[in-house]
């Protein structure tokens, strides 16, 4: 069984890098001379990104919008649970509940298409072994 908050933040840092907004501060040519600036979280790889994507688009077009909206904003834009629910003005139970329930069907819809990810080695549950 996957981490599947993992897996979303992996996925958050991919969209970000990948939003195709903005310029390049750095002429072409020059990229890998200039250390990077800033800290760099984890990020998925394009494939798992673009199925990822896929599952998100397909919450989007089946689940309740503010299911997709917590999602974008906790794992694409950093929002805190109690931030957003200061900004929609709802307990931070209700937030909880609804990302608790976009995560379940992103990972539902993954497992349904049987898809395997290059970050599952490391997104993976280890299994609690049993005590007799």
């Amino acid at each position: 069984m996957r981490d599947i908050q993992l897996v979303l933040e992996r996925w958050g840092q991919w969209a970000k890098d990948n939003s195709g907004v903005g310029y390049s501060p750095i002429a072409a040519g020059f990229k890998g001379l200039l250390p990077a600036t800033g800290k760099s979280k984890d990020s998925c790889c394009d494939s798992d990104g673009l199925i990822i994507d896929g599952a998100v688009g397909r919450l989007k077009k089946v689940r309740d919008e503010r299911e997709l909206g917590v999602i974008m904003l906790h794992y694409r834009y950093g929002v805190s649970k109690s931030e957003i629910a200061r900004r929609w003005k709802i307990s931070e139970g209700n937030v909880r509940q609804k990302l608790m329930m976009a995560e379940s069907f992103i990972e539902g819809c993954l497992a349904m298409t049987g898809a395997s990810l290059e970050m599952d080695a490391w997104t993976h549950k280890s299994e609690i072994s049993k005590v007799a």
